[in-house]
């Protein structure tokens, strides 16, 4: 198999082909590290490989012949300097130590289990446990791998990738690695003890128990209301019981199991309601994991108790972990309510597992061709994750425009329309920097022919001219699924690059009457080539400024069961589709970003993609959290979810603003039809869903003004401010208030974000990340740090006007719009009016501001106002350049260095370093102090001085 990057070096790979004539307990000294052929074990050789002098490279293998597959997202190669290699006996145990600077390595001679130090010696992470199991897929020899590390451990942990279950310190959680509509699988993991660990696997992984969960009669008694095993379940129609019979479980979590299982005497879609009752109990004590995994309206109570009220969109269902504790021989009640319309519901239990082995980190993957893992050594978490930037590539500055304000919904029918809307928002003066048209805009019958439709988009290149005409971008949506009709199709099918077998099982999907379809195979690079020429060809050369590249998981049919699903995806091109599980958005991305750098080398890039894996942030893709449900509780999983994602290496992030899907009583004609050309939903909703719509809509509106990247999306009802919210209403003037908050807040946003390309930042920040030494922040998973300055507190619940808030301790805090000095350490009551989110300062930070704009750069060389809040020292970097070229990487930028001295009262502007064409040379500054009593929010435009800066040092007294 030829690869760019193997799992092992050359060097080392020509000694383990060598191994059979190696002595066990032994091991031999590489140039890039270390080869242990083990006492005992699955694993017959262990290579070590220093990448850095902070990050040591680990592969076990357990046959040294066996074809070693190419690492998709590591693409760092050993560079291992002045490494040592020492034995170590202790007490008649032997090992070996690799001391690569920054990080060792210790191996045990006899089982090859590693145990890793950091800089100063301390040890951070030892494997207990490690695995090689042979399995055949597809015919082929595989191994399935596992290791655990740690077991025991009270640190925290974070990362892992975007899971939207409301989780942050995964230490002690289950989390499944597997692609989804809502669920990116990064297999990255970040400690409190600053290191990280990027498992090295494609396939389905499992962090946590390594058992799957499973049935609920798998591991508990069930009992039903007549005292038989199984569930009592009550089908009703229309109110009226037509059916009564016991379940052995709750079963309907596939399109199969539907299909096996439902009743002939009842519909699945209408006035349908389910009722199941039972008790549960177990043998084992304690603590048991559990998740309702549903779709439509279901509800969940145990023991008298309502637990969960949960909603999502029929196709799309989706996990609520819970958890219950069963004390031997006392059972507990279950009754679920479940109203179908065409979704999915299931209850899936895991029994607890010993504290030790339930506090470890555990990957525990389902295919392979050998067990390979990164450590890597820190004295920070952001230290970390700028490791496993180094192993995975670093993150693209994505262009300035792409930080402003972004409106879409799903979808603009004709090209008129998406006009209309910037036009109307440059009619009102409110930011807007880009207008996104989704799906179908081609004929409907020729998805994936990348074509038009010209009764609706007569004249696409005008369109886009049109847009940049206005001081807008453009992004476009395209998707790896073709229609079996189409040239394209054909094209990737003649080389065996296209996955058959979803028409070959005669699916066909919800357009028109419907159509056979499936995914091309992007793991070659002629497949890749093959599949952007497509592009080029018919839209990239149009003149289009980004791309959304949708349904990246890939969801080639929608609740399929896994082993179904698996033969969806197969075969690849490196195998079958189970060794390649999770990195489709990472190789879909690559081809479009690798064509576009070839064709336009100097233009910066952005790409959006449904999912992703580790390296995405390499090929200038930030990723979305999917179809999310306009609920409450979908709220609230999106900051979790969002700081996860940006903690596991990848910092551009966003999701849709009000959520995607709606229930049909948010759906009526005052709320704003999206099909402009046929009714849809109700001629009119009540007036308290109204209310509850508009707020859930504000509120989520004001969270993604502080999220990375801030984006309006949606389906059914339309969700540009000026149809979402009502004119002159206290809702439409807090939504403009926020868009152009944010971009008065454009140079500290740019700043911020520059650093993700120059010291591997992060924009969206896990409290953690700044405050590791205050325990108290370790498990908040509705707040965030936008910056190193900005706290946020977003409102999830309705009609709260008031919630806690936790202000770090180590740091005096500022309320952005009362002025309210508050010492960290502490929680405090926030009021939070409909019209705000809360909002703190750190003290010592400087935040420059610019005007409100039409777009990002339109007054380039206005006044800045700098805003230093006082009561501590303070440091900040303004970084400027063109925004939209590469000429970053190249040294074409500015930066102008801040500090405030808070005992003399002095800020000091720098001297600029740096230039690139363009660049405004002379600027005004303002300078303004914020001190106790001073509100932020209520004087923008305010300052204590003003000074004129042409590049040279300039100080400035308070």
């Amino acid at each position: 198999m030829k690869a760019k990057h193997a799992l092992v070096s050359a060097s080392a790979l020509a000694l383990l082909l060598g191994a059979g004539a190696a002595m066990a307990g032994s091991f031999d000294k590489t140039a890039t590290g270390i080869v242990v052929h083990p006492d005992t074990g699955s694993a017959k050789a262990v290579t070590l490989e220093v990448i850095s002098p902070s990050i040591i490279h680990v592969v076990a293998v357990d046959d040294p012949a066996r074809e070693q597959m190419p690492s998709l997202m590591a693409i760092a190669q050993p560079n291992p300097g002045n490494f040592t290699v020492k034995t170590k006996a202790v007490k008649g145990k032997k090992s070996v130590v690799l001391n690569a600077g920054q990080a060792s390595a210790e191996v045990d001679l006899k089982t090859g289990l590693v145990r890793f130090f950091n800089a100063k010696g301390q040890p951070v992470l030892t494997e207990t446990r490690a695995a090689i199991t042979p399995v055949t897929i597809e015919g082929k020899s595989y191994v399935a791998t596992a290791a655990q590390f740690n077991p025991g451990t009270t640190e925290a942990l974070y990362g892992l990738g975007q899971h939207q279950y409301g989780q942050m310190n995964l230490n002690g959680q289950d989390v499944l690695l597997s692609q989804h509509n809502m669920d990116i699988a990064v297999p990255f993991i970040v400690s409190d003890r600053n290191y990280g660990l990027l498992w090295d696997n494609d396939s389905i992984t499992r962090f946590g128990n390594p058992k799957p969960y499973g049935d609920l009669s798998r591991d508990l008694k069930v009992v039903g209301e007549d005292g038989k095993p199984g569930l009592t379940a009550r089908y009703y129609v229309g109110g009226k019981l037509v059916l009564t019979r016991t379940e052995s479980d709750i079963k309907y979590q596939y399109l199969k199991d539907v299909a096996e299982n439902w009743p002939k005497e009842v519909p699945t879609k209408g006035d349908v309601k389910v009722v199941w009752d039972a008790t549960l109990s177990s043998d084992v004590a304690g603590v048991h994991k559990l998740q309702l995994y549903a779709s439509d309206y279901a509800d969940l109570t145990l023991d008298g108790k309502k637990i969960l009220s949960v909603w999502r969109q029929g196709w799309n269902p989706w996990y609520h972990n819970f958890e219950l504790t069963f004390a031997r021989g006392k059972p507990v009640k279950l009754h679920l309510e479940w109203k179908p319309s065409g979704g999915m519901v299931a209850i899936k239990h895991s029994d607890p597992q010993p504290a030790a082995e339930q506090h470890s980190l555990t990957f525990t993957s389902e295919a392979g061709t050998g067990l390979g893992y990164y450590f890597i050594a820190s004295d920070s978490i952001d230290g970390a994750i700028a490791g496993y930037r180094t192993v995975t590539g670093q993150a693209t500055l994505m262009p300035k425009w792409a930080y402003g304000f972004w409106q879409s919904r799903q979808r603009y029918e004709t090209q008129d329309q998406l006009l209309g809307v910037v036009a109307e928002y440059r009619k009102r003066g409110w930011p807007l920097d880009n207008i996104v048209q989704d799906w179908f805009y081609w004929p409907e019958d020729q998805w994936g022919s990348h074509d038009f439709d010209k009764a609706r988009f007569p004249d696409p290149k005008g369109m886009v001219d049109a847009v940049h005409a206005q001081h807008a971008h453009i992004m476009i949506s395209i998707w790896g699924k073709f229609y079996a009709n189409t040239d394209n199709y054909k094209e990737f099918e003649s080389k065996g690059y296209m996955f058959t077998q979803n028409v070959k099982n005669g699916k066909r999907d919800w357009v028109g009457p419907g159509y056979l379809n499936s995914h091309y195979s992007p793991y070659n690079q002629e497949a890749r080539d093959i599949y952007y020429r497509q592009l080029k060809d018919k839209l990239i050369d149009k003149g289009f400024d980004a791309w959304w590249m949708d349904n990246t998981e890939p969801d080639v049919n929608s609740n399929e069961r896994p082993e179904d699903f698996a033969k969806l995806i197969t075969p690849t091109q490196m195998g079958p589709g189970a060794i390649v599980h999770n990195p489709y958005a990472l190789m879909n991305t690559k081809a479009m970003y690798d064509g576009l750098k070839r064709d336009q080398p100097d233009k910066r890039q952005f790409i959006l993609t449904r999912s992703g894996f580790g390296g995405l942030q390499r090929n200038a893709a930030a990723a979305w959290s999917g179809d999310t449900a306009s609920r409450w509780n979908n709220l609230y999983d999106q900051i979790s979810a969002g700081v996860s994602f940006s903690m596991s290496g990848i910092p551009n992030w966003t999701h849709d603003i009000g959520g995607y899907a709606q229930e049909t009583r948010y759906q009526g004609a005052d709320a704003g039809s999206a099909q402009e050309n046929r009714s849809t939903g109700n001629a009119s909703i009540k007036p308290e869903d109204l209310k509850e719509w508009q707020e859930l809509n504000l509120r989520w509106f004001q969270f993604g003004a502080f999220s990375p990247l801030f984006r309006s999306h949606g389906e059914v009802v339309k969700r540009e401010i000026y149809n979402i919210s009502p004119e002159g209403s206290d809702m439409r003037a807090s939504m403009v208030w926020y868009d152009e908050l944010r971009y008065r807040l454009m140079p500290y946003i740019y700043a911020t974000a520059s650093d993700t390309y120059f010291n591997s930042g992060t924009i969206m920040r896990g409290l953690v990340m700044d405050f590791p030494g205050d325990q108290a922040v370790k498990d908040i998973k509705d707040q965030y740090l936008f910056g190193h300055a900005l706290l946020v507190a977003p409102v999830t619940e309705y009609q709260a006007r008031s919630r806690e808030v936790y202000l770090p301790k180590g740091a005096d805090w500022y309320n952005f719009y009362t002025g309210e000095k508050l010492t960290g350490g502490k929680r405090t009551q926030v009021d939070a009016p409909v019209t705000q989110i809360p909002l703190f300062v750190r003290a010592g930070a400087i935040v420059p501001m610019g005007p409100v704009t039409q777009y990002v750069d339109e007054k380039p060389d206005a006044p800045l106002t700098l805003t230093v809040y006082t009561g501590a020292d303070g440091t900040f970097s303004l970084y400027e350049d063109d925004g939209v070229s590469n000429g970053y990487t190249r040294g074409a930028f500015t930066r102008i260095p801040l500090s405030y001295n808070d005992k003399t009262g002095t800020l000091t502007i720098g001297a600029r370093t740096g230039s690139y064409p363009g660049m405004v040379a002379k600027r005004t500054f303002r300078v303004r102090f914020i001190k106790a009593g001073t509100s932020t929010s209520g004087a923008f435009d305010a300052k204590d001085a003003e000074v004129a800066y042409d590049g040279a040092l300039v100080t400035v007294k308070r």
